[in-house]
């Protein structure tokens, strides 16, 4: 008995159900039998706040996946396998995705890989291209759905209100930063602070948000950041005595190092911002930021031990996620900071 094992990545798409369907037919063409697994790969680990309602998440979207297999088989002879991976590790772009599949399906002995044209696994911008192509790298073979995309009217509909969502929480920002720098109380600042937030919004609204915004997360997110620019200041005003501390000491006892850090920040707006705070602050620059890894270079053990207890990354998460999510595990209790070497770097 000829027998396919098909692994199907899951994700909440317009196209989940139609992708289902798809890898059960293609699976029964050519087999008597078909092995089907169905699989969710999360962005967060199960440590952090949002990991726990991702798992949740995915159990549904699994369970019913399961329920769409039966109805699509009928009286085939078909086995269903459900799986949540990712949730010991954190998923930082389509290599690590890839990984995560190419060991699932060598543990399983399976014999290709059915991927959603909508691929979506909770990150910033899709990555199907480059999950495809990292499959291809490590040998794996793929068969991209052919699903009939359904119009998404809805979209339309919203894309208004959507981009205003954008200029709006990009023109505060922009304003309020621009008189943390100025003198808010001189009318001239006012004036000029408006003219720059109005440009800097129109310029640069649609490509610095990669996710949508709402109309009640926006607000929230915006008086969040008002709390953490005092605190970023704080953070510089410290960083600025160290430093100083140092270049006046005549031995200046510095070790400049570089190190890497696996920051629990999304890709997008969230690790820019926190990719510029650790440049903002003296002692510390972010010479590379790729996915969630960071490669930064210390000047000095404080700054570098600052940056591993994730005091900034902690205060990103609060300004996009909450409270709750700032409550995770230092990088270095998490195993994420390392230092990769000297200046020769």
């Amino acid at each position: 008995m000829v027998a396919d094992r098909t692994l199907v990545p899951l994700s909440e798409t317009v196209t989940v159900r139609q992708t289902v369907g798809y890898a059960v037919q293609s699976g029964l063409e050519d087999a008597d039998s078909l092995e089907v697994h169905l699989v969710v790969a999360l962005p967060y680990d199960a440590e952090v706040p949002e990991g726990k309602q991702q798992v949740e998440e995915a159990k549904q979207l699994l369970s019913k996946a399961r329920r769409w297999v039966t109805e699509d088989a009928g009286s085939a002879d078909v086995t269903v396998e459900t799986a949540v991976l990712g949730t010991e590790r954190y998923l930082f772009g389509p290599r690590d995705y890839a990984d995560i599949f190419e060991e699932y399906t060598d543990d399983h002995d399976l014999d290709r890989v059915v991927l959603d044209p909508e691929y979506h696994p909770g990150v910033t911008s899709s990555i199907l291209q480059p999950l495809e192509h990292e499959l291809e790298s490590a040998g794996i073979p793929y068969d991209e759905a052919a699903v009939e995309r359904p119009a998404r009217h809805e979209r339309l509909v919203g894309e208004g209100t959507e981009r205003f969502d954008r200029y709006f929480a990009l023109f505060w920002i922009s304003f309020g930063f621009y008189l943390v720098l100025g003198d808010p109380t001189y009318w001239f600042d006012l004036v000029t602070g408006v003219a720059v937030a109005g440009i800097v919004s129109f310029s640069l609204a649609n490509v610095t948000f990669s996710f949508p915004l709402h109309r009640i997360g926006s607000p929230v997110r915006t008086i969040r950041f008002a709390f953490y620019v005092p605190y970023l200041i704080w953070e510089i005003v410290k960083a600025n005595v160290a430093i100083s501390f140092v270049i006046l000491r005549p031995s200046m006892p510095i070790e400049p190092v570089v190190t890497r850090v696996n920051a629990r920040v999304r890709s997008g707006l969230p690790l820019l911002a926190l990719a510029n705070s650790i440049t903002l602050t003296p002692g510390t620059l972010t010479v590379r930021a790729n996915d969630q890894r960071l490669i930064v270079h210390t000047l000095i053990p404080s700054a570098r031990e600052d940056l591993f207890d994730g005091a900034l990354e902690r205060a990103v998460r609060f300004v996009f996620h909450g409270r709750t999510s700032a409550r995770i595990p230092s990088p270095r209790e998490r195993g994420d900071a390392e230092i990769v070497g000297g200046d020769e770097l």
